[in-house]
C-alpha cells in the first residue's frame, strides 16, 4: 500500500521482494484496523458496526431473559464497548462526524435495551487517551516518552506543533492537550 499526498505523486515502479512481485492494495487490516490508501477510516468503522451488531444482539437476547441492569451493563462493556474502543487513540481523531454519530447511534441503543446511562464515545476516546498517555509518560523506555515534555513549570506538557489539521487531531498532540486541561 503506498500512501502519497503529494499534488503530483511520481509513478512507482513494480517492488519485487526474493524476485516475486509485491501487489498494491488499497486497503490492508494491520493489527485489527483496517487502514485505507487515503488514510480515511470508513471501512475500519464500517467493520466495527457490524461486529458491534452482531454483538448487540447477545444484549437483547439477555435483556429478553431477564438479566439485572448491571449484569447487561457489564456485558455491554464487555463485548460491545470493547470493539467500539479497539484502536479508538488512532481513528477518532481523523474520523468523520457522520462515522461518530454512527458510532454513537450504536451506544445510544445499547442504552435503551439497558435501561441506563452509558459513557458517550467521545468519553470513551478522552478516557483512553488520557490513559494511554500516562503510561507512556511512566515509562521511560517507550519510543514516545521524549514528546511529553514538562515544562519548567513542571506542571504541563510542551505542546506539539502542527501545521496540518490531520496531524493535530492525531494522537499526541491530542494527548498532550488532554492533559494540560
Amino acid at each position: 500500500m503506498v500512501v502519497d499526498f503529494r499534488k503530483h505523486p511520481s509513478l512507482l515502479h513494480p517492488l519485487t521482494i526474493s524476485n516475486s512481485p509485491v501487489s498494491n492494495v488499497d486497503s490492508f487490516k494491520f493489527l485489527g484496523s483496517i487502514i485505507s490508501q487515503d488514510l480515511k477510516w470508513e471501512s475500519n468503522i464500517n467493520a466495527i458496526l457490524k461486529k458491534a451488531q452482531q454483538r448487540m444482539y447477545f444484549l437483547r437476547q439477555r435483556r429478553k431473559h431477564g438479566l439485572p441492569q448491571e449484569l447487561l451493563v457489564t456485558f455491554y462493556t464487555a463485548v460491545v464497548e470493547s470493539i467500539l474502543c479497539s484502536s479508538i487513540t488512532v481513528w477518532f481523531g481523523a474520523a468523520t462526524q457522520h462515522d461518530k454519530h454512527r458510532l454513537q447511534r450504536t451506544i445510544w441503543t445499547a442504552e435503551k435495551i439497558i435501561g441506563a446511562s452509558l459513557p458517550s464515545l467521545q468519553d470513551l476516546y478522552i478516557g483512553r487517551t488520557r490513559k494511554r498517555a500516562e503510561n507512556i509518560i511512566k515509562d521511560p523506555s517507550h519510543p514516545a516518552h521524549t514528546l511529553f515534555d514538562l515544562l519548567p513549570s513542571g506542571r504541563r506538557y510542551r505542546s506539539l506543533r502542527t501545521k496540518t489539521t490531520r496531524h493535530k487531531n492525531s494522537f499526541f498532540p491530542t494527548a498532550i492537550t488532554l492533559l494540560n486541561s
